[in-house]
Parts: structure tokens; C-alpha cells; sequence
């Protein structure tokens, strides 16, 4: 359900790449990863930075279907045979990304059983954020998606987490994820920040007393 505290991969255990030929990437701000219809031949992962995943439709229109922050995987669908990316990734801000080729990733979730349960633990925690997204857009006002966009942003539930910049993200982005107008994410910003939930001050930065807007009936 929306605004629950649910815990995701745990990002403070080091991955154990030993064996592993992986490659070392850093993106600066604004810069794209790789583009929908590129070739799918290896999996991503965030060692530090925001990546935002979007995608375009054949009339032009996009919508942003995923924003990862450290510890997250992505492009793992070249491990299922998806030949082409299905998104394109860009990174938010500064990036750090580790890049593994499929026959290397496969091989190290057959040899290594923790990472085979770090990558599982992910892809199950997708899942189930997919299904909040489907039942938020379903039965939600996007006012409450809004603000459930938000603190997932800013990694509410997360231990030690109370209030958190977020990354450089436009209105557009914000009304591209939340499945609304740029004027309507613009009309509940103002009044999230008139109610003091969250802050512009060099960067914009949520409270967690947000969650009161995605609890409220």
C-alpha cells in the first residue's frame, strides 16, 4: 500500500564482485546511459548517483517509469533474452555505474549464492513496487501520488532517513512519473511547501510529516 515502510535491497552489505569483470563508469549529470532500442548486452548497477528510466512511445510520448538510487540494478533484461533496451536510462546527477556483461553476470549468479539472493531480493522488490504503482495510479487522487512519488525520492522508510535532498528533478519529470498535468504538480508543490512539508533551499527537501497527505482519506 502507499506510503509503507517496506525494506528494499540492504545497500549498507558491499556487493562481492570477486571474479567479476565489470567495468567502472562515471556520468556526468544529464547524460545518457544507454537509449531505448540500444542493444541489451549487460546489467547496470548504481554504486552511487540517481538514474532516471523512461520511456518514449511511437507517437512521442514520454513517461518516466523508474528513478534508482544507490544499490540498484537495471538493464537485466538481456538476461531473459531481451535483445533490445526496453527504456532509456539517464543519470539524474553525478553517477557512478558499474557495467557487467551478461555471460559475466550469469556466470557469478550461478557461482555466488549471496549475490544470486542480492539480485533476487532486488528483482522482488521491483516487482512489488510496480504493483504499488499500478494500484496507486488505480484508486489514488495525484495529489497522494504526488507525495508518495516524493518520499519514495527521498528514500522514506529507509533507516536514519527523516528528511532528504532530492536529486535535480524538474515539475515535468515529477508529472511525467505521477501520471498528471506540469500545472497540477505545480499547485501541490506550492501547498506541500505552504504547509511546511517540504523545503526549497538550494535543492528541494522532504519531510517525512508528508506521508500525512498519502494517508489521508
Amino acid at each position: 500500500m502507499a506510503g509503507s515502510k517496506r525494506a528494499g535491497p540492504d545497500k549498507t552489505v558491499a556487493i562481492d564482485w570477486t571474479g567479476v569483470r565489470r567495468q567502472q563508469v562515471k556520468y556526468e549529470s544529464d547524460t545518457t546511459i544507454f537509449a531505448q532500442g540500444d542493444a541489451a548486452t549487460d546489467v547496470m548497477y548504481v554504486e552511487q548517483g540517481t538514474v532516471r528510466l523512461s520511456v518514449l512511445s511511437h507517437t512521442g510520448k514520454e513517461a518516466v517509469i523508474a528513478v534508482l538510487n544507490d544499490g540498484h540494478f537495471f538493464g537485466e533484461g538481456c538476461l531473459v533474452g531481451q535483445p533490445l533496451r526496453m527504456a532509456t536510462a539517464q543519470a539524474m546527477d553525478a553517477s557512478t555505474i558499474a557495467v557487467i556483461e551478461k555471460q559475466d553476470m550469469v556466470r557469478q549468479l550461478h557461482a555466488q549464492p549471496a549475490f544470486a539472493d542480492r539480485f533476487l531480493m532486488h528483482m522482488l522488490t521491483r516487482n512489488i513496487r510496480i504493483e504499488e504503482d499500478l494500484i496507486d495510479l488505480l484508486f489514488n487522487s495525484s495529489e497522494k501520488r504526488l507525495a508518495r512519488t516524493l518520499l519514495l525520492l527521498a528514500r522514506y522508510g529507509e533507516p536514519n532517513v527523516s528528511h532528504r535532498k532530492l536529486p535535480r528533478v524538474s515539475q515535468e519529470t515529477l508529472a511525467e512519473m505521477v501520471g498528471t498535468t506540469r500545472s497540477r504538480v505545480n499547485f501541490f508543490m506550492n501547498k506541500f511547501r505552504k504547509l511546511g512539508l517540504i523545503e526549497y533551499n538550494g535543492g528541494l527537501k522532504i519531510h517525512s510529516s508528508l506521508l500525512s497527505i498519502v494517508l489521508h482519506d
